[in-house]
């Protein structure tokens, strides 16, 4: 392996997807490199908090709220008379119809954010991608060969109330938009919504929430621009 080529293995080693050869190779290049070990430090939250938040949350309050209501609701239509039987079948029916449909729906949520999450980890793993540092926040930028980038940022604190923070693709002297988020943990790590060509920048702002097509302010922090 070239000696340029170890550091590629940085996002791999986090994830523990390395060969036995590979990993004994890096850790032995690790005690000597000191832009290695500070992006393993940086890799490591991030990577760590997508694992544990691949695991199946629980239903949202919201979801036996709605399920609570539906049973309340038929079951007053249920008369205690034999003859009434079909109609307090129906009723049981209608409720289990309801009860499926909320889990399907929370069910498919659960399923995207999963998605959201193995792509991010595709991302952050790909020996072939860049990491450009931010200039004004701690953190980069990582890009993969096809466009496709995550933003990785510490100690950003949470947006100001109605507002939120939003990227911006640089190209060609435009700022396209690029998704929204919010500042969550003590380390974010966020998909761009937007792939990021060569020669590209990457910049955040401080935007209404929902965020908006064209920058209202002077970035707060960059990479590349």
């Amino acid at each position: 392996m070239a000696d340029d080529a170890i550091h590629d293995l940085t996002a791999g080693y986090a994830l523990d997807a390395l060969d036995s050869h590979d990993e004994e190779r890096y850790e032995e290049h690790l005690a000597t490199c000191e832009r290695c070990r500070e992006e393993l430090a940086e890799l490591r939250d991030p990577v760590a908090a997508l694992a544990y938040g691949a695991t199946s949350p629980a239903p949202p309050p919201a979801l036996r709220e709605r399920i609570l209501e539906a049973v309340h609701a038929e079951r007053s239509n249920v008369v205690p008379i034999r003859r009434r039987l079909p109609a307090a079948l129906g009723a049981v029916a209608a409720v289990a119809a309801t009860v499926a449909i909320a889990l399907g729906l929370w069910a498919a949520s659960v399923s995207s954010e999963l998605d959201r999450e193995r792509t991010l980890l595709a991302i952050l793993a790909d020996p072939e991608a860049t990491s450009i540092p931010l200039e004004g926040a701690n953190g980069r930028v990582v890009v993969t060969d096809t466009g496709e980038a995550a933003l990785i940022v510490s100690g950003l604190a949470t947006a100001p109330p109605g507002k939120t923070y939003e990227l911006w693709v640089a190209k060609n002297g435009e700022m396209l938009p690029a998704g929204v988020f919010d500042a969550k943990r003590e380390r974010d790590v966020v998909r761009l919504t937007r792939p990021v060509p060569p020669g590209s920048g990457v910049a955040v702002t401080v935007e209404d929430d929902g965020g908006t097509d064209t920058p209202t302010g002077d970035p707060i922090f960059s990479a590349g621009i």
